[in-house]
C-alpha cells in the first residue's frame, strides 16, 4: 500500500515539474480560457467532455514531450541527428493534439459565439 501512496506523490510531483514548463503553462492558459468560454456560452455535458478530453490530451502530450526532451538531452548532451529528430516527433505531437483540440474547440464554440454576436 505504502508503494501505491508514494506511485501518487511521484506522479504530483511529475505534474509539478511538468507545470514549470512555458509550453505547458500556455496549454494551462488556454484550458482556463476554455472553461470561461464554456461556462459562459453555457455549452453541454458531451460538449465539456469533449473539452476536457482535449485538455487531457493536450496537456499529457506536452508532459510526454518535455519528459522525452529532457531524457534525450540527458543521454545525448551533443548534438545527435537521430536525438534531434526523437524531441521533433515528440514535439509534433503535442502538436497535433493541440490542433485537434482548437478543432473541437470551433465545433464546440463557434456556434455559440455567432449566436452571441448576432
Amino acid at each position: 500500500m505504502r508503494k501505491r501512496l508514494l506511485s501518487f506523490r511521484y506522479a504530483f510531483r511529475g505534474i509539478g515539474h511538468a507545470c514549470s514548463e512555458p509550453n505547458f503553462r500556455i496549454h494551462i492558459a488556454a484550458a482556463l480560457t476554455a472553461s470561461f468560454l464554456g461556462f459562459l456560452l453555457d455549452i453541454s455535458r458531451p460538449e465539456w467532455c469533449a473539452v476536457l478530453l482535449c485538455f487531457a490530451a493536450v496537456m499529457s502530450a506536452e508532459a510526454m514531450n518535455s519528459a522525452v526532451e529532457k531524457l534525450t538531452d540527458l543521454v545525448s548532451p551533443g548534438h545527435h541527428e537521430t536525438a534531434g529528430q526523437i524531441k521533433d516527433m515528440a514535439a509534433g505531437a503535442v502538436l497535433i493534439s493541440a490542433i485537434m483540440a482548437a478543432a473541437v474547440g470551433c465545433v464546440v464554440f463557434l456556434p455559440r459565439l455567432g449566436e452571441l454576436l448576432r
